[in-house]
């Protein structure tokens, strides 16, 4: 296990800003989120105009082959993760300023459909169910009900999601009253379908590859990065955000995903900006202590799904913070980590008990 060292997770550091760093400011909420700006800026002039080339009838061939290659690559490799926390952080946080609210929609309904995302159902599900949820029951994509170290368990977490996820977010929202959200979310997946169909007669292989196959993806990403996060439970208290989250520190992913290793911080304190993520943990560093939170130093989100399907137990526990000696060495932890990952059956109502 590790001692809780440095933390080199960024934050907030005032700078000077030249005159296209005011002109921007002058439109958004927080000087903190400039660097969104700039990442939706690189986005637009980047991905967009490759994904129109592929639609091109010019472009065939080898150079439509080379064009695509190119589009995979930037798509998911170089802005996929930025993005979606980007998307994650202004959900929580209205990105422009109120006067200029109509900018909030470039995101979710321009960028988002060309990273796998169908326009409003990211925010409905994510502020509409999984927050007030808290990976409960009436989560739909909570991860209780499944054996969290077992891939066969995550491919019916993620099967079940993929084919049903949308029909629960909607039967949800309605159940709940959050009619307005529901219809967010109908009207998104519906004008995603219907512009896809639509570019399929025009061109489909470059539909598939600007649309289709970017929703599959990310959708696979999504729930293994929701089941990462939520994989370690406990069974007496798994309300506790202390105890049915991790936190990540000291990763590269932090640096580029604006601080989304932080989820148990992320879920006590939603509406927390993402640079504050750091100094609130340390501020709070007993709390974690208290309750056994997990904390890893050094490995980020896919890092822990791929150990813990593995089984690497030893190598989790050795990237564990031990805060405060709440762990008596790596076997309490180790006991933990397998404590926490079994499968929590659905809470019987009382009255079928009853009866």
């Amino acid at each position: 296990m590790k001692v809780l060292g440095t933390i080199h997770d960024p934050t907030f550091t005032s700078r000077p800003y030249n005159r296209v760093d005011q002109f921007f400011l002058g439109y958004i909420k927080d000087e903190r989120d400039l660097p969104f700006v700039y990442l939706t800026l690189r986005i637009s002039f980047t991905l967009i105009p490759l994904a129109v080339l592929l639609f091109m009838p010019f472009v065939t061939g080898w150079l439509w082959w080379t064009v695509a290659a190119i589009h995979f690559y930037i798509s998911n490799f170089v802005f996929k993760g930025p993005f979606g926390l980007m998307l994650h952080c202004t959900s929580h946080r209205p990105f422009f300023k109120p006067e200029y609210a109509s900018l909030n929609n470039y995101l979710p309904w321009v960028l988002a459909p060309f990273f796998g995302h169908t326009p409003e159902t990211y925010y409905s599900h994510h502020i509409g169910m999984h927050h007030p949820e808290n990976n409960l029951e009436d989560d739909d994509s909570s991860t209780m009900e499944f054996q969290r170290d077992s891939f066969r368990s995550f491919l019916s977490y993620f099967g079940r999601f993929f084919v049903l996820g949308v029909h629960n977010l909607l039967n949800y929202l309605r159940r709940k009253n959050r009619t307005k959200l529901a219809t967010r979310a109908m009207r998104g997946e519906i004008a995603f379908a219907i512009v896809c169909i639509a570019l399929c007669f025009i061109n489909w292989p470059a539909t598939v590859l600007v649309f289709i196959l970017p929703l599959v993806i990310y959708r696979l990403i999504a729930m293994m990065g929701n089941w990462t996060q939520h994989a370690f439970v406990d069974f007496d208290d798994p309300g506790n955000a202390y105890k049915n989250s991790i936190t990540c520190i000291n990763v590269k992913y932090n640096k580029k995903c604006w601080n989304d290793g932080y989820h148990i911080s992320h879920h006590i304190r939603p509406a927390l900006h993402w640079t504050e993520h750091p100094s609130f943990f340390q501020k709070t560093i007993d709390k974690y202590a208290q309750n056994q939170a997990i904390i890893f130093d050094g490995l980020d989100f896919l890092q822990i799904f791929f150990l813990l399907m593995r089984k690497r137990y030893d190598v989790l526990a050795h990237h564990m913070v031990n805060v405060d000696g709440a762990f008596d060495g790596d076997h309490e932890a180790i006991a933990l980590l397998q404590r926490r990952t079994k499968r929590i059956p659905a809470t019987v109502p009382v009255a079928v008990a009853v009866v």
